[in-house]
């Protein structure tokens, strides 16, 4: 197994304290959004096997078989299929929807294929696969995810007594859920933007009096005045999780984290499309193409199992779990039919000899065994195969 190096990505929705907190070492001052561990292109983690430093990519590059299993390969190609991450919100982060695995496909070849320059900053599509991902708490973690039901949305909407947002309760109370949810999202993002400025400060002003449960939408308007975003924010659920809690976010469902430190693991894809809370590109027939309208509460998990703890998923490219080893513990031996990632996240578990501090991880390639000792919490992500 290989202890990891990685890379701090200074996004600027990170917090400024949250990593280096859990790291132990002092705030540079800059935003710390996100600690990448895997083989992503655009920040693979760095192991040295005795010849220096070297990228995870490559090393899985040199021999995919070897440091996957055979069974990885077959199944996802020769490349780890998961990105595992440490996320500190400090402010929102855009409100955002996934493709699935057909979307994705179709859109990144329509793109190839009309030559949209991959960095060019209206393309959508930027690989060929879908965004899974699951969020599970560090900290208090605040969010939102999925659509409300059309009444409970407009109950919410019309209780800031803005007139201009009238329009939009009449519409949710007009048509059957779905249809309601896609027409009102539609009007929302494509109102003409001065209009829609003035109806945001206007959401300012009554989510300040009010306080409460309009809060969140104060904040948002704080971070992003005159965004479309925080009309559409409102239509979702607002959730917070707590520590050892988790959320797992399929295809299509629409949503935004807000504040908190937590763990991220995700299929292995940059593909996004942006609903607002953003000043990047906002492409409302593509969104409104993949978004899932069907309501419904966001489904809190909590781990599940004696010694490994488990996160359910309906995903094979990941599978989360956590280990507590407490004090005189009995030692663990994890299975070894798949590449993993481990994370530690508090005390100073053992990894075969390695002694981990919070924030430190290992690789361990298919066909290593490796035992778990020590005390403290360890993060596992692995693949189903």
């Amino acid at each position: 197994m290989d202890r990891l190096t990685n890379t701090i990505r200074p996004y600027a929705w990170g917090s400024t304290t949250a990593i280096p907190r859990l790291l132990g070492v002092d705030p540079t001052g800059e935003p710390q959004a996100e600690l990448w561990m895997g083989a992503h292109p655009g920040a693979p983690s760095r192991l040295d096997r005795g010849d220096g430093e070297q990228a995870l990519s490559d090393v899985i590059a040199a021999d995919p078989e070897g440091e996957l299993g055979a069974a990885t390969v077959a199944r996802f190609g020769p490349r780890l299929p998961f990105l595992l991450k440490i996320l500190a919100a400090g402010a929102p982060l855009s409100l955002q929807v996934h493709p699935d695995l057909d979307q994705a496909k179709a859109g990144f070849e329509d793109e190839e294929r009309r030559g949209v320059p991959f960095d060019a900053a209206h393309r959508n599509y930027k690989d060929p696969n879908h965004k899974p991902e699951m969020l599970c708490a560090l900290t208090p973690f605040d969010g939102f995810c999925g659509f409300r039901p059309p009444l409970e949305a407009a109950e919410l909407i019309d209780g800031l007594g803005v007139d201009s947002l009238k329009p939009y309760v009449d519409l949710l109370h007009a048509h059957p859920e779905e249809a309601a949810l896609r027409e009102v999202l539609t009007a929302v993002l494509s109102a003409d933007r001065a209009e829609m400025a003035r109806t945001v400060a206007d959401v300012e002003t009554a989510a300040d009096r009010l306080g409460g449960r309009y809060a969140p939408y104060a904040a948002l308007v704080h971070h992003f005045p005159g965004d479309p975003g925080v009309v559409a924010a409102m239509l979702l659920n607002h959730f917070r999780l707590q520590p050892g809690e988790a959320v797992f976010l399929g295809a299509g469902v629409p949503h935004a984290y807000i504040d908190g430190l937590g763990v991220e693991l995700l299929a292995n894809s940059d593909n996004v499309l942006r609903a607002g809370l953003t000043p990047k590109h906002v492409d409302v027939p593509e969104l409104l193409k993949i978004t899932n309208f069907e309501p419904g509460d966001p489904t809190v998990l909590r781990p599940e199992g004696n010694g490994e703890e488990v996160y359910e998923a309906p995903i094979d490219e990941f599978r989360l779990s956590r280990f507590v080893l407490a004090p005189g513990g009995v030692s663990r031996v994890l299975p070894d039919g798949a590449p993993q990632i481990l994370l530690c996240t508090a005390g100073s578990p053992c990894a075969g000899e390695l002694v981990l501090a919070p924030g430190e991880s290992v690789f361990v390639p298919a066909g290593e065994k490796v035992e778990l000792s020590g005390t403290g919490t360890l993060f596992r992500a692995t693949v189903m195969v």
